[in-house]
């Protein structure tokens, strides 16, 4: 049996259509993975203690902190 012959515009949709099909799965691969690694760093703060959850949020606090008082350092006029 033969097969029949493909021409160069077959052959070029038809590797372009499979390297689209392979960028697909690696993208889906790679978001999968990005997925499985947040699941598994929410699961693990969750079971953190309550102090080390707020840790991020003290520490934001702080450095908000510590850059309003150096604005308002700046801001002052100086006295004499």
């Amino acid at each position: 049996m033969r097969l029949p012959r493909k021409s160069k515009k077959r052959r070029a949709a038809e590797a372009v259509a499979s390297y689209v099909k392979f960028r697909a799965i690696a993208k889906a691969a790679g978001t999968a993975r990005k997925g499985i690694a947040g699941m598994a760093a929410y699961k693990a703060a969750k079971r953190a203690p309550a102090a080390a959850k707020a840790l991020p949020v003290v520490a934001g606090i702080g450095a908000a902190g510590a850059v309003a008082a150096r604005k308002r350092r700046r801001s002052e006029p100086a006295s004499a």
